[in-house]
């Protein structure tokens, strides 16, 4: 409830509106006892729900109502308006939900109502132990989803990572620039595994898959069975092959543990300089901005993220962060690092008391090879997840399969689209055999500015621009053969869902 009632937005929808006041799949945003949510109407009912997403708190007014869900235009989360339930990730915490009664041609909510959802009956042919291996993204949402959809077998979830499963995106983003406070960064309480039968297991490392007895061979000596197997090993930054590179000052970013070293570095910096301008290096370089440090962004390319986003986009980013005092060396490399000096292949060398490299990720994958599993640039699994052994499925950065929206094999190292992996591989272990037809979703924030990308374009052959990107409020649509693969905006974020909607529609 609010301190002041007349904070409230919208109609009292207590009092009723009028039915015909109401559009069809246009969320409104009203309140009721004194709390604000959304109305919609859909399919010839009303339905009352929460106005925050559970992710970010994203306003779903501005969201997109269709085939039974509420999509949030931050980030994508979806909600079944009936129930409430997180049906999408990023969200996973469900909405509140209300009582909606129609009379006399008008709409009234009353009570709150208690979670509606149940869980799903157990299979008889479940299977009796699943093991996780990984404890990102797509492994945490996979043992989430498999308890929340009641499964009651035993479920091991092992770890590399010194620290339970955290919001990796904000490593990168609202942590490393200080407006996101430590505790907001785990996806769930530490004691949530334990609540929830999950044996979670950290700093863990697995030395092989023994496929023929369906065990994990464990670097300790020890072993851990499991009747099916869930490889959601993720990926791991790519550290420059040169000179210098290992000295305590130069750091990667890819755990809560690698930012924390950062965060300490960056403490008594003066100057810091970032190696790549991909998205986790230019979202590094702004959080650096942010807390007012010198900062230079070192990088092969002409125009930064030409290569995924175009040329446009490309200068546009480069602008914002120039605009904010960051420093471009642009068509350049590093050669090495000799103290705090970085040599650059154009024979200058600046100094940095900082640095982090963002260069790439490769997938883990060594694992599955070794076992013997099929491998294409990751490990190749079928429309159900599932590898060329049948009790093993892989989810997240290092899956390849195939992608009905584009008609080929992909690989895409997303946190939404392994979380989605993750949900879908748990459904997958539950018995459903629904086969995975997400379409990959990403996000980038840049000081105020926030990139939502959606789809799946490796290669274009033109890019429709809608609106001004100067302005910041444009769409871009990136087309093969007249084909939308897919779509980038900035402030567009309903057109952006739609767009996502109409993918999901057109499945190849």
């Amino acid at each position: 409830m609010t301190d002041d009632a007349n904070e409230l937005q919208g109609p009292d929808l207590a009092r009723g509106i009028a039915l015909a006041d109401l559009r069809e799949n246009v969320p409104l945003l009203g309140h009721a006892g004194g709390e604000q949510m959304v109305l919609v109407r859909q399919g010839g009912e009303c339905f009352a729900v929460a106005h925050q997403c559970t992710h970010y708190h994203g306003p779903l007014a501005e969201g997109l109502a269709a085939d039974g869900g509420l999509r949030c235009p931050w980030h994508h989360a979806c909600f079944d308006l009936r129930t409430g339930e997180a049906v999408r990730a990023p969200a996973i915490d469900p909405l509140d939900t209300w009582e909606v009664r129609a009379s006399e041609g008008k709409i009234f909510v009353g009570a709150k109502r208690k979670p509606a959802k149940a869980p799903k009956a157990p299979r008889k042919d479940m299977p009796g132990r699943i093991v996780i291996l990984g404890g990102g993204a797509a492994g945490f949402a996979a043992a989430e989803q498999l308890r929340r959809d009641g499964y009651q077998g035993a479920l091991t979830m092992l770890s590399s990572e010194a620290a339970p499963p955290i919001d990796r995106p904000n490593l990168s983003k609202d942590y490393l620039a200080g407006s996101a406070p430590e505790e907001w960064m785990p996806l769930r309480p530490d004691d949530f595994y334990a609540a929830n039968g999950i044996d979670l297991r950290l700093n863990i490392l697995v030395s092989a898959i023994d496929r023929d007895a369906r065990r994990l061979r464990l670097a300790d000596g020890a072993a851990v069975p499991y009747d099916r197997l869930l490889l959601a090993t993720g990926a791991e930054p790519v550290r420059l092959p040169v000179p210098g590179a290992d000295q305590p000052h130069i750091h990667t970013l890819r755990t809560l543990a690698d930012c924390r070293a950062i965060l300490a570095g960056a403490k008594d910096a003066k100057r810091v300089a970032v190696i790549g301008a991909s998205f986790i290096g230019l979202e590094v370089a702004a959080s650096f901005r942010t807390r007012g440090i010198e900062t230079h962004v070192i990088a092969p390319e002409a125009i930064p993220m030409e290569k995924i986003l175009g040329a446009e986009i490309g200068r546009f980013v480069r602008a914002l962060h120039e605009e904010h005092g960051v420093v471009f060396h642009l068509g350049e490399g590093v050669t090495g690092f000799d103290g705090k000096q970085v040599k650059l292949k154009s024979g200058a060398s600046l100094e940095a008391d900082l640095v982090v490299t963002g260069v790439g990720v490769r997938p883990r994958i060594a694992l599955a090879e070794q076992a013997g599993l099929a491998i294409d640039r990751g490990v190749s699994v079928n429309a159900w997840l599932e590898t060329s052994d049948p009790t093993i499925l892989a989810a997240g950065d290092i899956a390849r399969w195939p992608d009905p929206h584009t008609g080929q094999n992909i690989r895409v190292e997303h946190w939404v689209l392994a979380e989605r992996h993750g949900q879908a591989a748990a459904r997958i272990l539950m018995g459903e055999r629904e086969k995975f037809e997400g379409v990959p979703f990403f996000w980038s924030q840049h000081y105020d500015v926030p990139i939502n990308y959606v789809g799946h374009a490796e290669a274009w052959d033109g890019i429709d621009i809608e609106g001004d990107i100067a302005a910041r409020d444009c769409l871009l649509r990136y087309k093969r053969a007249g084909r939308t693969l897919a779509v980038a905006s900035i402030f567009r974020d309903i057109e952006n869902l739609k767009a996502e909607l109409m993918m999901e529609r057109q499945a190849v």
